[in-house]
């Protein structure tokens, strides 16, 4: 092994060698000698090995026949030097003859990393160029360490040294070898700012990218010291002061020094903050016609008066863009100008509005999709080549990009096309991970274990298809479910779905039951406008129910005969629903304004054996308090009832709790089997004596009286506290489910105060409220009483109520939920829990 280019084989060419006339080994002046007559009879080429004669001869400026032209010859040897496949090149005259002598350049055999762990191979194959059967020289291979070492510097790594080497093998080929010393990590001691008043150090280093080097952020990278991320976190530390009303501000410096132990950063801004601004007059100028000015002003998002934020102004361009393209201006060019007042600490702002030149889509390109075929981005905009330039149409399109949920950014950019009217349109994506590999466990009150797993990909084959399958065990429940949807059917606005399920719910221990399905079902989804959609779809199931008989006695000598004893065996259910679907928030993924609403109705009996009318509805409205700070309200309302003298199952009632109703366990709240009763003793009382109330006489098998031994009869009675009161207690067993439902739910989300951002975990303040009741009638008038028990069917729609809070971690193996509850309302025989988690992870 040896150094690449200090060996033998040279490949660099001397000066002297680029010169022309002394390479050829005659001077100049033998040239001039030459006669007139004298011509090249052949060209002869040596020392050539994969590059055959004739492709030599091409590159030259001469052919037999031709005079020796020293000009000509000079410049057919910068042409072989240019084409890169020689190392060296050397033209002669021997007699007549011309003679071209060449030392070719090697062939890449492979291109090998040695000593990389914190890079993989793939990213340095990546970003380099030298690749296999690719010709091999030095302005190529230095260009390459150049990138390598580029690569270890945005790792934070700039100690990296890297060393190209060869190994020599047969038919002049060799191995690329890159020797690479990673060296230590170049982190960032500490983040300084000199000259700010207004913000604390700590608030200011929160605003941008780089971090300080912390033992907590080992899977972060923003902590390692890049040159190109501080010039990045001065624009940021800019944009944040102007948004607080600094319009003077601006960053006279950025220093970083080395640690005296050369192992870290330190990074020092020196800013100057400069006076706070007020907003003054604000005005809006336009000679079109279907505009007003006046009134545009006064849609615009900032006030006279108000703090100078310079993102008002870009959002007051974008509400004026919005308002020209609904108005019949398809392009308009808003100029912001801007008159600052030192004395009133005032800016005012007059945006001059006149419409723009005609442009034309020359053309759309798609980049950044590496997984996602090109024809799922381009059918969500409504633009093509050759349509005039849309503003309003490419917003829309962004935001119908984001909604696919494919993509971590979505950007679209303009670039001048080949002419001034002609514009090309880029659609810039990173793509995200749809696939995820979930898991959940839960735990609550009732010591109840849940495990989920789940593999789903949301852009199966990068055609935009849904694909999931979930496998969920708990003590109570076994799914297996397959789900597969074609969201652009034929390529037509419709998505086409199928589903196939089975389930085995043992639900003993909450109702009483336990249920097998088995079945599959269709769906069909299509837009009714940009933002509302009309669901159709058609079930068919068959569910078996059956009962405990250690549990529920079903026998006709039963003291409480329970109402699902008439329920048990198998039916089937065939039934056809639609869903109507209205979204009008600002944001499909993460809403911070508007709201949105749907409703779903189910028709089981046509056909199969169970007649029902299930009907349900659920909106929410979203409201940004705060950058970050997000206020929602929801409600979902859910009624069912039977048709065709048929009464409603309990598996196709409503259960609620667990993730519907947090505070409360699965099927925790609602009507109940609930058993009332009194704790008894046994009594000796002399004959004549009154027994107290709530007492019963014993007696033998024979029917005579039970006594002790002292000849006193004996009484159950009812056990009495200190004040002599009969204390009732309850005992739940079956949950029954409702006919009826009603659950809404407040939640502020915000940003955990003084936790790093990096760490990814926010909060939320919840409180829902809701009810779940109403049943049949054979349910409700199901009892059964004795001297000191009561069976009844309890129906209370009382309202229930919990609060409590949620913590969201965005950890490094996937989303983390933590939910902590405080009951508010409930009746005695609700089932609740004080604690929930849950987490899924992403591939």
């Amino acid at each position: 092994m040896r150094s690449l280019f200090a060996s033998a084989l040279a490949l660099s060419v001397s000066s002297g060698a680029l010169a022309g006339l002394n390479v050829l080994g005659i001077g100049g002046a033998a040239w001039a000698q030459q006669a007139p007559t004298d011509l090249i009879s052949r060209v002869v080429v040596e020392n050539n090995q994969r590059i055959e004669a004739r492709t030599v001869e091409s590159y030259l400026l001469v052919r037999p026949g031709d005079p020796f032209d020293p000009e000509r010859i000079d410049l057919s040897l910068k042409t072989l030097f240019a084409t890169g496949l020689f190392a060296d090149v050397l033209i002669e005259r021997r007699g007549n003859d011309l003679v071209v002598r060449v030392i070719e350049n090697p062939i890449i055999n492979r291109v090998l990393f040695e000593g990389n762990s914190a890079v993989t191979e793939e990213k340095l194959l990546e970003e380099t160029e030298a690749e296999p059967r690719a010709t091999l020289t030095q302005s190529r291979v230095q260009q390459d360490v150049q990138r390598i070492l580029e690569i270890y510097r945005r790792a934070g790594r700039f100690a990296a040294t890297v060393s190209p080497q060869y190994k020599p093998l047969p038919q002049n080929r060799v191995d690329l070898i890159f020797e690479i010393d990673e060296g230590p990590t170049t982190g960032v001691r500490s983040i300084n700012f000199i000259g700010n008043e207004a913000f604390s150090d700590r608030r200011l280093r929160s605003e941008i990218v780089t971090r300080q080097s912390r033992w907590w952020r080992f899977f972060d990278s923003n902590d390692n010291y890049d040159p190109g991320r501080v010039e990045y976190d001065r624009d940021l530390i800019r944009q944040f002061y102007m948004n607080e009303g600094y319009a003077d501000f601006r960053v006279t410096s950025a220093v970083a020094e080395l640690t005296p132990d050369q192992k870290d950063f330190y990074i020092t801004y020196t800013i100057d903050e400069g006076p706070k601004y007020n907003f003054g007059e604000i005005k809006v100028e336009t000679q079109l016609e279907k505009l007003s000015g006046e009134r545009l002003a006064l849609v615009l998002p900032m006030q006279e008066g108000r703090q100078y934020r310079s993102k008002s102004i870009e959002d007051a361009i974008d509400t004026i863009t919005f308002a020209a393209g609904t108005a019949g201006y398809a392009n308009v060019d808003v100029v912001p100008q801007q008159r600052r007042n030192p004395d009133t600490q005032t800016v005012d702002i007059t945006f001059a509005v006149d419409e723009g030149p005609r442009v034309y889509i020359e053309r759309l390109d798609i980049v950044g999709n590496t997984q996602t075929l090109d024809r799922v981005i381009r059918r969500e905009v409504r633009v093509a080549e050759g349509d005039a330039f849309n503003r309003v149409l490419l917003d829309s399109a962004r935001s119908r990009i984001r909604g696919l949920g494919f993509f971590k950014e979505v950007e679209i950019e303009e670039e001048a096309g080949s002419t001034d009217d002609r514009t090309v349109v880029k659609v810039r994506v990173e793509e995200e991970p749809t696939g995820e590999l979930g898991f959940s466990a839960g735990f609550s009150s009732q010591d109840d274990f849940l495990f989920s797993l789940s593999a789903t990909q949301r852009n199966f084959r990068g055609r935009g298809q849904f694909l999931s399958a979930r496998v969920q065990t708990t003590s109570r429940q076994q799914d297996i479910e397959f789900r597969f949807t074609e969201p652009k059917f034929q390529d037509r606005n419709l998505a086409v779905g199928a589903d196939l399920f089975v389930t085995q719910s043992d639900f003993f221990d909450l109702a009483g039951f336990e249920n097998s399905i088995v079945g599959a079902g269709g769906r069909i989804l299509f837009p009714i406008s940009e933002s509302d959609q009309l669901g159709l779809r058609y079930n068919l199931r068959n569910d078996d129910l059956a009962l405990d008989p250690l549990l529920t006695d079903c026998s006709t000598a039963a003291f409480f005969r329970s109402s699902l004893c008439d329920q048990q065996g198998s039916r089937i259910t065939s039934a056809i629903g639609y869903s109507i679907a209205f979204n009008r928030t600002n944001d499909f993924i993460e809403p911070t304004r508007g709201f949105n609403l749907s409703f779903s109705q189910d028709i089981a009996g046509l056909g199969g054996d169970v007649n029902y009318i299930r009907t349900e509805l659920r909106g929410a409205t979203y409201y940004g308090l705060f950058p970050k700070i997000v206020a929602s309200a929801t409600l979902d309302l859910g009624y069912i009832e039977g048709w065709n003298n048929d009464i409603v199952r309990i598996n196709n009632r409503f259960f609620k709790g667990g993730n519907d109703f947090r505070g409360f366990d699965v099927a925790g709240l609602g009507p109940r089997e609930v058993q009332y009763f009194v704790e008894t003793q046994t009594i000796a009382l002399n004959d004549g004596e009154t027994p107290p109330e709530f007492s019963v006489p014993q007696f033998n098998d024979d029917g005579t009286p039970r006594r002790n031994d002292a000849g006193q009869r004996l009484f159950t009675s009812a056990v009495r506290d200190a004040n002599g009161e009969v204390q009732t207690q309850t005992r739940a067993f079956n949950a029954l489910g409702g006919k009826a439902f009603a659950i809404g739910s407040l939640e502020l989300s915000f940003p955990i105060p003084y936790v790093p951002d990096e760490l990814g975990i926010d909060g939320a303040l919840f409180a829902e409220f809701g009810t779940v009741g109403i049943l049949e009638d054979i349910d409700r008038e199901r009892r059964a009483d004795d001297a000191f028990n009561a069976f009844r069917v309890d129906d209370s729609a009382s309202l229930r109520a919990s609060a409590g809070v949620s913590i969201f971690w965005d950890s490094p193996f996937g989303p983390v939920r933590f939910d902590f509850s405080q009951i508010l309302a409930r009746e005695d025989y609700d089932r609740t829990e004080t604690f929930r988690f849950s987490t899924n992870t992403r591939f």
